[in-house]
């Protein structure tokens, strides 16, 4: 498996979080809503020049900036 940042991965493909590498504060507002290490999140969608990246976790679609995404690492 390869660990990449969420940016990376494709539209439509599911990938298991395996870190956060932030600070205590993003990582707290990440796993409020759901981001956290073990989970299985979908990247929906992505918008063109650092645009938000739509995340799927669980029942719940998310939108998070693009320098959020790229703390967020993943295996595909």
């Amino acid at each position: 498996m390869d660990k990449v940042d969420l940016t990376q991965i494709n539209q439509g493909e599911t990938a298991v979080v395996v870190d956060i590498r932030a600070g205590y504060g993003l990582s707290r507002r990440l796993e409020s809503m759901g981001i956290k290490p073990g989970v299985m999140i979908t990247k929906v969608s992505s918008q063109l020049m650092r645009g938000p990246i739509t995340v799927q976790v669980g029942n719940s679609r998310i939108a998070i900036g693009f320098g959020m995404a790229k703390k967020i690492i993943v295996n595909i």
